[in-house]
């Protein structure tokens, strides 16, 4: 009895847990097919939302660069946190081990206010170097969002493929160079294929912060470099339509898509494992 008592409790706690996570996406979802101009009043069904989403080119084209920008800034954070994770993994103690962890950690403690007011003041004095030594004239936009987002997800990728590489077992790849493998194919055939759900793992970290920051942007975009979220943002102080909601549904659609196809994936990778 005792046993079904904390199943039954467990059932609820996650129940509640779902409910407590979900039940804001889910209101976001129904409230984007109300005919009402205020994005959270019901006004009887309608796609009149959806409609206008697809008029509204500025929202468009801010939401395709917001997605542009976190797959660049995801795919750079995870090559170069993925390398910063392999050095602190399998260099040993080297000198200014412990600086170079702190360092390539420190975007996961330090306020993102912090970051990116310095990281402002690393491109304007850039931007400043380039155009005096070079005569470029390189302006905030994209490419300095794209810049910032990454060095934000370089932390979370390298803790990520650090810890996968830590409790990685070494006599696999052992195994291979005593048979005769080069430490490239060890790497392709053997490290990498262990180690991809980390970098996987990290990929869709960086690009989920990515998509939906707006502190970093602030501080570090240009005219250009008009993300979703700070067009969001900036409209709250006027009044924001139920457009918002249209798009909300749209990415969720996408990432609930994303989610089956990386299911299925690892179902089938799982089946095609020796012993499935």
């Amino acid at each position: 009895m005792k046993a079904g008592r904390r199943f039954s409790s467990g059932r609820w706690g996650l129940a509640l847990g779902l409910g407590f996570l979900w039940a804001p996406i889910l209101l976001l979802a129904v409230y984007a097919f109300s005919a009402d101009r205020i994005p959270f009043q019901w006004g009887g069904f309608s796609l009149r939302w959806f409609r206008s989403l697809a008029a509204n080119e500025r929202m468009l084209e801010a939401a395709w660069l917001s997605v542009r920008v976190a797959a660049g800034a995801a795919t750079l954070a995870v090559l170069l946190g993925g390398m910063a994770g392999w050095a602190l993994a399998r260099f040993g103690r080297f000198r200014g081990r412990a600086l170079f962890g702190a360092l390539a950690g420190a975007p996961l403690v330090l306020p993102e206010v912090v970051t990116g007011l310095s990281l402002l003041l690393l491109f304007v004095s850039a931007q400043a170097a380039l155009e005096a030594f070079f005569g470029w004239q390189a302006d905030r936009g994209a490419f300095t969002v794209l810049l910032a987002h990454a060095t934000l997800g370089l932390a979370y990728a390298a803790v990520l493929v650090q810890a996968r590489l830590a409790t990685l077992d070494r006599s696999l790849e052992e195994a291979a160079a005593d048979l005769g493998a080069g430490p490239f194919t060890v790497f392709r055939t053997v490290t990498l294929p262990l180690i991809a759900p980390a970098l996987a793992a990290a990929w869709l970290l960086a690009f989920t912060l990515s998509l939906d920051d707006v502190v970093l942007a602030s501080f570090v975009s240009g005219p250009a470099g008009t993300t979703l979220p700070m067009l969001v943002f900036s409209a709250l102080r006027v009044g924001v339509t139920p457009e918002v909601n249209a798009i909300g549904v749209l990415f969720l659609l996408l990432a609930g898509l994303a989610a089956a196809g990386w299911w299925a994936l690892l179902g089938r990778h799982a089946g095609r494992a020796p012993g499935a």
